[in-house]
């Protein structure tokens, strides 16, 4: 199927197409820069609670409160405009069930179940290749999608 095209649903309504693994792989890796500026944001924000301690990446509140800074930017994004930088770039928007942005509670069940997809060797992402609407596990634990953007819409 073209990645270019609406796909035409059973019912003759035309939806958005969905959006890929490879899609999805470029839109990460874009976003790694935005990413890693946030946690390293975070690590000098907490250095004056925290001193100099090589081993901040053992303590799990320390884990939690950079888990908490990227997903307050991926939350911003998502709810505020659908998009991150990489979605942006990458012309794919996440919407909910209802093809609205997700709001707050669904990010936080979006970010958490993407790090469900992520752990066992991505295979929560490598799922989707057997899927023909392409959904990942944190997509469809969500209930939401990433789909393409269709030509014309604002950004």
């Amino acid at each position: 199927m073209n990645d270019n095209n609406p796909s035409p649903s059973k019912t003759g309504v035309t939806t958005p197409e969905p959006c890929g693994l490879l899609r999805r792989g470029l839109i990460m890796v874009y976003d790694l820069m935005p990413a890693i500026a946030i946690v390293f944001i975070a690590a000098i924000l907490a250095l004056p609670v925290t001193g100099d301690s090589v081993r901040l990446g053992l303590n799990p509140l320390y884990t939690l409160y950079i888990l908490g800074a990227w997903f307050l930017y991926l939350g911003l994004c998502w709810t505020q405009s659908g998009q991150t930088l990489g979605m942006r770039a990458w012309k794919v928007e996440v919407v909910d069930a209802h093809g609205n942005r997700p709001d707050w509670r669904t990010s936080v069940v979006r970010f958490a179940a993407s790090l469900l997809s992520a752990l066992p060797l991505g295979l929560g992402f490598w799922a989707s290749l057997a899927r023909e609407d392409r959904l990942c596990w944190h997509d469809r634990i969500s209930h939401t999608r990433l789909q393409r953007r269709e030509p014309g819409e604002g950004v």
